[in-house]
């Protein structure tokens, strides 16, 4: 091994977006950093596989909803109709746009790229796919996560889609079964429904979007079922076969039997961390107990040369957190200035519509800490703007505690939250109380000013 050439101060394996923010921070220091990633297209699943190709569908097929109750705000409607090819360019066009860029940034001369994979021999140094090894001082694992296809009976051996497919439809199918109700099963059953399919969705949960707040998930599963998506939750799949030139699945609903058939079956019962080609116990690096790489605050492995960014560590598989984790752990790892992550301050977002929204601290949260808190919530169907744009499902709501009114979380089920959001997102991070939000003017009509209500009444409370 040339101790020159296979040597470098910071190797980072995978390059989307977590990794490529890890491996920017340690080149604005001058260090020597390879990048290693197998993948035949480069940019990261948000580029490729993820955000981008996904909210691009969504947002047409938004727009199409809309043109076709356009007579509830006074339009005459016209025919509307979703062309998935048309679609599909239109997403390609922009997916290469972004793509381009990155792979841009990772072949610079910033770095060096091998496209290929990588695994631990040992503490400090990997093996690629041609043999040939490296050794660093330090290294930031970033692989994300891929889909994971449960022991289910009868699901692996039944053909089926993954979002990467839907993601890359052309035509649209008559009927889809839809197995989850997370983020990405709720998303894409609504862009299916959208876009023409007629959609059942089986979730193993009391309700759907688990991750969030009960009666978030209720509003967002009202407006599902009200657009004619077959919601059922609570459910134990018994068998899933193929039938026909269809598929069945039988599954219990509390104490209902019910058999379903579509003519496709998409699985989206989530995703799990891309780690085991690694081989990660040579380099004594261990996996939590929900198959993440274990990582301390300042994202250090159980081997302290080793970062772990990203999906394959969690806890919360966005881009953002992903980005902020990979700049912490080169900022760590080289000795510069940094602030470790504050997760009080997270923030979440589902792209359904109506959209959810979240910050800061969750009420159960609050609970736990003992913290005592003041809870005020406002509806969109009481809100002038959100009432004249027919957006009347969900509501805002505010967290503040009550010795001081500061605001500790936020959560918007309804049009735009994501936008929305943002507004008490400024708050939580900086630490400002209601009192303080409400020395700003909040213009009207618009969406936004409908955190004033809660404010206000956060205010009275407190008085």
């Amino acid at each position: 091994m040339d101790p020159e050439e296979n040597h470098f101060d910071i190797i980072v394996i995978g390059g989307g977006s977590a990794g490529y923010a890890a491996a920017r921070i340690a080149a604005e220091e001058k260090k020597r950093i390879a990048i290693v990633d197998g993948a035949k297209e480069l940019g990261g699943l948000c580029i490729l596989r993820g955000c981008m190709p996904s909210k691009t569908l969504m947002y047409s097929a938004e727009v199409a909803h809309n043109a076709q109750k356009a007579e509830r705000i006074g339009l005459t409607p016209s025919k509307v109709k979703v062309d998935m090819e048309v679609l599909q360019q239109r997403k390609k066009e922009l997916v290469a746009e972004f793509a381009s860029y990155r792979e841009s940034q990772l072949k610079s001369e910033r770095f060096t790229l091998f496209n290929q994979n990588a695994r631990f021999l040992d503490h400090l140094t990997i093996a690629l796919d041609d043999g040939t090894e490296y050794w660093a001082d330090k290294y930031v694992i970033a692989t994300g996560s891929k889909i994971s296809t449960p022991a289910i009976q009868g699901l692996k051996e039944t053909p089926h889609w993954t979002s990467d497919d839907v993601l890359n439809l052309t035509e649209i199918p008559e009927s889809v079964i839809v197995l989850g109700g997370g983020v990405v099963a709720c998303e894409l059953a609504q862009f299916l429904n959208r876009a023409g399919s007629k959609v059942t969705l089986i979730q193993r949960s009391p309700f759907v979007l688990k991750a969030f707040s009960p009666e978030a998930s209720a509003v967002v599963e009202q407006a599902m079922r009200d657009e004619g998506i077959r919601v059922f939750t609570h459910t134990s799949i018994e068998a899933i076969k193929t039938l026909g030139e269809g598929v069945m699945v039988q599954f219990k609903s509390g104490y209902s039997q019910h058999i379903v058939h579509a003519e496709k079956l998409l699985n989206a019962l989530g995703r799990q961390p891309n780690v085991e080609a690694l081989d990660l116990d040579n380099a004594d690096i261990q996996l939590s107990s929900s198959g993440f790489i274990e990582t301390n605050v300042y994202q250090q492995t159980t081997n302290p040369a080793v970062y772990a960014v990203g999906d394959c560590a969690g806890p919360y598989e966005v881009v953002h957190v992903g980005i902020m984790q990979g700049e912490l752990a080169a900022k760590h790892a080289l000795g510069l200035n940094f602030h470790a992550l504050d997760y009080d301050v997270v923030m979440s977002v589902v792209f359904t519509d109506p959209q959810i929204a979240s910050v800061g601290l969750t009420w159960q949260e609050l609970e736990e800490r003992d913290i005592d808190y003041i809870e005020a919530s406002y509806p969109f169907c009481d809100h002038g703007k959100s009432m004249l744009m027919d957006a009347n499902y969900g509501y805002v709501k505010i967290w503040a505690r009550r010795s001081d009114c500061k605001i500790l979380g936020a959560e918007c089920v309804g049009k735009d939250a994501s936008e929305l959001i943002h507004t008490m997102n400024m708050a939580v991070a900086t630490g400002q109380s209601a009192g303080d939000m409400l020395k700003a003017h909040w213009y009207h009509p618009t969406l936004a000013e409908i955190w004033t209500y809660p404010l206000e009444e956060i205010l009275e409370a407190e008085s």
